[in-house]
């Protein structure tokens, strides 16, 4: 078993300076557990704190039930994987891969078979003798995949092992990764700041920001349901478009009003008893941009409504295209199929899915509706 627990975990550096607070975090078994955010949220300084890299300030660590705060890094049985690779340049890729094992002063046969079984797997057993210099980056990060693995770790720690590579062998190294997890079906604990990672590989995601962790779920259901402002506009691409509205009702209706536009809300949302308490308030509307149509043939949907926009950009991205907008006052991002007939300049008519709309407390910036 790989559980890995985090109790009121709080990193505070000389100087008062306090990079993460509070969390806590219950890690199972073979989880694939991703910590996303922006740069400075505490991601990295949580990894390096299970690792035993940094000292934990307050709170407790545990790995399988047993409190680690006092035991050193080695003695952990962890192996991370860093975004530099690590790599000894000196050495070959044989010898990078053996180097803990011969460390632990296990018999040759034994890392020899460690080793080339690690290797295979990877796809780099025509690699064993060159030097790291002589590597892609692709082939780097593998190896460094493989001497992590030759140690047969209870926990994988990954540090933004994917950031120094290219566009498309960051693709290619993300299956990789994931195929590899499934392989060794242990726990692993991934940080990046990379929102596409963190939604394609984790089996639950950990937002942060600030030091504080945001929240924890699904990449299902955080997409769906975030808990508040940050939440959703972090997650997606393009992000969330966000309004400001007025909550009005009249008789049994309820309605969204901005600028000089007005959005009835659907039986789903106003049937929410919270959403009576803003009455008259003007709170913060949100709605992803695959949400929102161009073509009038989405009022077959029960729930639409239709505004005009202007349109100021179109981006060609081949299955899709991006109409960037202005709406009243706020610029908006729509996802439309490529058979769009908008230009750049006109007004067009978007249509709007009410159903998929996002409600947040202005002040709060916490979730409405969830």
């Amino acid at each position: 078993m790989a559980s890995v627990q985090l109790q009121n975990i709080s990193k505070t550096y000389p100087g008062g300076v306090e990079v993460v607070k509070n969390l806590n975090l219950d890690i199972k078994h073979k989880e694939f557990v991703v910590l996303v955010g922006p740069s400075g949220c505490g991601k990295s300084t949580t990894l390096r704190m299970i690792a035993g890299l940094e000292d934990i300030t307050t709170g407790k660590l545990s790995i399988d039930g047993m409190v680690v705060n006092d035991i050193l890094p080695k003695n952990r049985d962890i192996a991370m994987v860093f975004q530099n690779y690590a790599l000894y340049p000196h050495m070959t890729v044989y010898e990078n891969m053996a180097f803990g094992l011969k460390i632990r002063k296990l018999p040759k046969p034994e890392i020899q078979r460690c080793v080339l079984e690690a290797a295979y797997t990877l796809g780099i057993e025509d690699l064993l003798d060159r030097k790291p210099k002589a590597l892609s980056g692709g082939q780097r990060q593998r190896v460094a995949l493989g001497r992590a693995m030759v140690r047969q770790p209870k926990v994988f720690l990954l540090d933004e092992p994917l950031s120094n590579l290219d566009a498309k062998l960051r693709d290619q190294m993300r299956t990789e990764i994931r195929k590899l997890h499934q392989k060794l079906q242990t726990t692993f604990i991934y940080v990046t700041h990379d929102q596409r990672e963190a939604m394609t590989m984790g089996t639950r995601i950990v937002v942060m920001k600030d030091g504080i962790v945001q929240q924890v779920d699904t990449p299902q259901q955080l997409y769906g349901h975030p808990c508040n402002l940050f939440v959703a506009g972090f997650l997606g691409s393009p992000q969330m478009n966000f309004f400001k509205v007025t909550v009005t009702q009249k008789a049994a209706v309820f309605t969204l009003d901005f600028a000089d536009e007005s959005l009835v809300l659907p039986p789903v949302i106003t049937n929410n008893p919270k959403l009576k308490e803003y009455i008259g308030k003007e709170i913060i509307m949100g709605i992803r941009p695959e949400d929102l149509y161009d073509d009038a043939n989405a009022l077959k949907e029960a729930n639409a409504m239709i505004i005009k926009g202007s349109v100021d950009v179109i981006e060609l991205m081949g299955a899709e295209t991006y109409l960037f907008m202005k709406i009243a006052d706020s610029n908006v991002v729509a996802r439309v199929s490529p058979k769009t007939k908008a230009r750049t300049g006109e007004t067009i008519e978007i249509v709007f899915d009410m159903d998929k709309i996002h409600l947040f407390d202005q002040a709060t910036e916490k979730t409405i509706l969830n």
